[in-house]
């Protein structure tokens, strides 16, 4: 066994893998070839394969390592957002940013919008990220729109989940009689249609095919935002800096990122999920970090293949809410039930602004916190389950940047342990276009409906259609929706599903 921490002091950030019971064997050997992998990446290798790109999040916190010029272009994009976000300050007009995104491009804009955010923040944040309309129609109904700002983020300029959120915030803006080109502004790739449909927006921010969404908090997606917010923006990318200093390291020692890779590879099977990886952090402002992880982390290893065709399905899969509420909530069976998780606890030592009130005689609420913590750790080691601490000594952009960089390092070289690309989504694309089947069927069913009433099989044989379980479970689903919202279609329900019949209202 090597040594049971890893700290900067200077940093205020502290990894304790004590009770974490990883053998550290054969880890410097394993992880000679990743090191090598990780410094191909960062000179520019080909990281995408299936879309031939390179994969360039860390040239963001360090624009002199970025190849091909790029360096400067980073830098030309960082102090645009800077300077969009100044001159809009300065108007002293806009209350809230409203950032439409899916995935990556909002996830990391919602961790740090809600981990940083004080109560004299220059513009709340407020979010649009899926195609749910009542969910649009709730944020939305809650906004003054004459003081919003929009901004609209997708690299590739037509994420139907962003596109249909742009559509319905156009709409308000129509109803309320405010005009809305002026107060919008589109993150995306330059030359994609939201590109050429924005220019006579407020402003254009360009993207890049080499930064990949759930790595892109560190790019304009997540700058912009934090601009705008009035968050340490420079502080987030000067953390990420610091780490990625760190997680350059060869010395397996010394490379917290690859302490934290092997102990993830040895605790989970080499990769076959045979435990999960539980996060609870004891702090407020981390509460969506356990949702920010489950992209980073099961998008990048949940994969069927690895890199030589071999079909291996791995993948790590994260949860997690926040101590104390898990005391009340799963705490019980990851105590007590199987053997399939590792907890990483995380604590932030240093109060916060606010301070905390004596509730007992000498304890105050943030020792109740830091006894919850121990406690739950304590109380896992006895039961035979592993855990790993991560203390930070305060919540600021600069050490929520390192928490974000320790973690995109650890999840590239955990990939390279197991032979996954990291960087590649064929799953999530498999799911788009099943997506486009379905919508597909929907005017085919209306058109078969008009010909008569049936039951969804019925209706599927007139539209020359399949009637596999898929598109009869399509079928259905879609017209009792249809139904429910009243949009032409009438139901006539059955002692089963097979049996209701359709018709026209």
């Amino acid at each position: 066994m090597g040594r049971q921490a890893w700290r900067d002091l200077g940093l205020g950030v502290d990894l304790d893998f004590q009770f974490a019971g990883v053998d550290d064997v054969g880890a410097a050997s394993a992880l000679a070839p990743v090191f090598q992998e990780m410094d191909a990446l960062e000179a520019g290798a080909i990281a995408n394969r299936d879309e031939g790109r390179q994969v360039g999040h860390y040239w963001l916190r360090t624009p002199d390592l970025a190849p091909d010029g790029r360096g400067e272009e980073i830098v030309r994009v960082r102090e645009l957002c800077r300077t969009l976000a100044a001159s809009i300050h300065a108007e002293r007009r806009f209350e809230t940013a409203l950032v439409l995104g899916i995935g990556g491009s909002a996830l990391g804009p919602q961790l740090v919008a809600d981990a940083l955010a004080e109560p004299d923040d220059r513009l709340a944040v407020r979010f649009l990220d899926n195609t749910d309309p009542d969910g649009m129609a709730r944020v939305l109904g809650r906004l003054d729109l004459d003081t919003t700002l929009v901004v609209c983020i997708s690299k590739s300029g037509g994420t139907p989940e962003t596109r249909n959120a742009l559509i319905e915030t156009k709409a308000a803006f129509d109803r309320a009689g405010v005009a809305f080109a002026p107060q919008a502004i589109a993150v995306t790739g330059e030359g994609s249609g939201l590109w050429t449909d924005a220019e006579a927006w407020r402003a254009r921010v360009p993207m890049w095919d080499w930064i990949g969404g759930r790595t892109s908090v560190t790019s304009a997606v997540g700058l912009l935002p934090a601009f705008l917010q009035g968050i340490d923006a420079d502080g987030l990318l000067e953390g990420a800096s610091r780490m990625d200093a760190h997680t350059r390291s060869h010395d397996y020692e010394t490379n917290p990122a690859a302490r934290l890779a092997w102990s993830w590879y040895q605790l989970s099977g080499a990769g076959k999920n045979r435990r999960a990886l539980v996060m609870l952090p004891y702090r407020d402002r981390l509460l969506l970090l356990s949702r920010y992880l489950q992209q980073l982390v099961m998008e990048s290893v949940g994969k069927r293949y690895d890199r030589d065709g071999t079909e291996v399905c791995a993948g790590l899969t994260v949860y997690g809410n926040k101590g104390s509420t898990d005391q009340h909530a799963y705490v019980q069976q990851l105590r007590d039930g199987p053997d399939d998780h590792v907890v990483t606890f995380v604590q932030v030592l240093d109060d916060g602004w606010y301070g905390a009130e004596d509730v007992e005689p000498g304890v105050d609420s943030g020792d109740y916190l830091q006894g919850l913590l121990l406690g739950t750790r304590r109380a896992l080691h006895e039961s035979g389950h592993p855990s790993i601490t991560l203390s930070l000594r305060q919540l600021d952009a600069v050490r929520l940047g390192a928490v974000i960089a320790l973690h995109e390092r650890a999840v590239g070289l955990f990939a390279a342990l197991i032979n996954v690309n990291a960087y590649d989504q064929p799953g999530v694309e498999a799911g788009k276009r099943a997506a486009g089947d379905v919508l597909a069927l929907k005017p085919l069913l209306l058109t078969a409906l008009a010909d008569g009433p049936g039951t969804a099989a019925d209706l599927l044989r007139r539209a020359g259609r399949g009637a596999d379980v898929h598109e009869l479970a399509a079928a259905q689903g879609l017209l009792w929706r249809l139904s429910v919202n009243e949009r032409g279609v009438a139901v006539e329900a059955g002692p089963d599903s097979s049996s209701d019949r359709f018709s026209a209202r």
